[in-house]
């Protein structure tokens, strides 16, 4: 940690998680997809192998493969494999249609800290049409199962959003008896496909202060296996996560991403280059860049100002804001606080 132990952390002397795009490629059109809409190129295996080696030395602990389906890499398990040999815990999220036995057998090979398997409903047809791809509801249950017989521990990935919010017991008693020690229920997010289909998705405040009224009691109660969020705005019910080392998001405090061309942003659903995974000196990125400090130092706008509970939302969610909103600084559109001043929407821009 950098600076005055006594001070309030901004960020660690390095990321502790790092996600990785490894790919854009997908056989799915989810609903909410932040990256359907980037054309990036994915790095050769060559340099990919170059970026283990960089994380690596950065002291990196988490690299976890998402944006799009990663099984789609032919060098995923070489690069794993490396990855896990220069002491990096690697996770990946995958949509489970690809995973075979014969899969799950090479991913335990290759040192997989965990998988987790998106699965957004326990009612079949709900899960294929927000996945927009029929029977893929079984297959990632089978994918889990798979994982499962393997010895490869498992987490469930869902997307909070207007399909489930009201059924979100049975996702997770699905998620235990398929033996998945976490589920993570992800807050909606406004980026890529998610922002052309928020109307239809998203939640209004009020929902989601239902939902979190609903689910936190459920997270406390529930023994047989962990239910994650990991949303700043629990702070206004006085429910944040255990143990978090940060206040508001994680996003270029504890976290970055890397595109799959190489390009680095403070998370996926901040579409705000800051440097190059290969180009530029990593920890001058991850120290230096304006935007990360800004990110750090947020300021409260809007009804925001005065608010109590500030200091340990600092706003929310800072992908929400910029995306509604074009500005770092303002209130997420999630919060269900009493309205302040009125914050315009504006086009965003780095």
């Amino acid at each position: 940690m950098e600076g005055d132990p006594e001070a309030v952390i901004t960020h660690l002397s390095s990321p502790v998680t790092v996600n990785w795009g490894i790919t854009a490629r997908c056989n799915f059109v989810c609903s909410h997809c932040f990256s359907r809409l980037d054309p990036s190129e994915e790095m050769s295996p060559e340099d990919a192998l170059r970026v283990v080696e960089i994380l690596a030395e950065q002291s990196v602990m988490f690299l976890n493969y998402g944006t799009g389906e990663p099984l789609l890499r032919s060098d995923l398990f070489p690069l794993t494999e490396h990855a896990v040999s220069k002491g990096l815990k690697v996770t990946m999220n995958s949509n489970g249609s690809l995973l075979d036995a014969a899969v799950a057998r090479r991913t335990r090979e290759a040192g997989f800290h965990s998988v987790g398997i998106s699965i957004d409903s326990a009612t079949p047809a709900t899960h294929d049409a927000f996945r927009r791809m029929p029977g893929s509801f079984e297959k990632a249950v089978r994918a889990a199962r798979l994982l499962r017989e393997e010895g490869v521990p498992l987490t469930v990935s869902s997307v909070i959003c207007q399909v489930n919010h009201g059924d979100f017991p049975a996702l997770v008693a699905l998620a235990k008896e398929l033996g998945a020690h976490t589920i993570d229920l992800h807050n909606f997010k406004c980026s890529g496909l998610g922002g052309l289909n928020k109307e239809a998705l998203d939640l209004s405040p009020d929902e989601w202060r239902r939902f979190y009224e609903a689910a936190v009691p459920l997270r406390d109660r529930e023994k047989g296996i962990g239910i994650a969020f990991d949303d700043p705005i629990l702070s206004l019910l006085g429910a944040e996560e255990k143990g978090k080392l940060v206040a508001g998001s994680v996003c270029g405090k504890l976290s970055l991403y890397i595109k799959p061309n190489g390009e680095i942003t403070p998370c996926g659903f901040i579409p705000v280059t800051i440097g190059h995974i290969l180009r530029d000196d990593f920890a001058e990125v991850w120290h230096g860049s304006k935007v990360l400090e800004h990110l750090r130092t947020k300021a409260a706008a809007g009804k925001c100002s005065g608010c109590a509970k500030f200091s340990s939302c600092l706003g929310g969610c800072t992908a929400r804001a910029y995306a509604v909103y074009g500005a770092y600084d303002a209130p997420d559109p999630h919060c269900w606080s009493e309205d302040g001043p009125e914050i315009r929407r504006n086009t965003p821009s780095p």
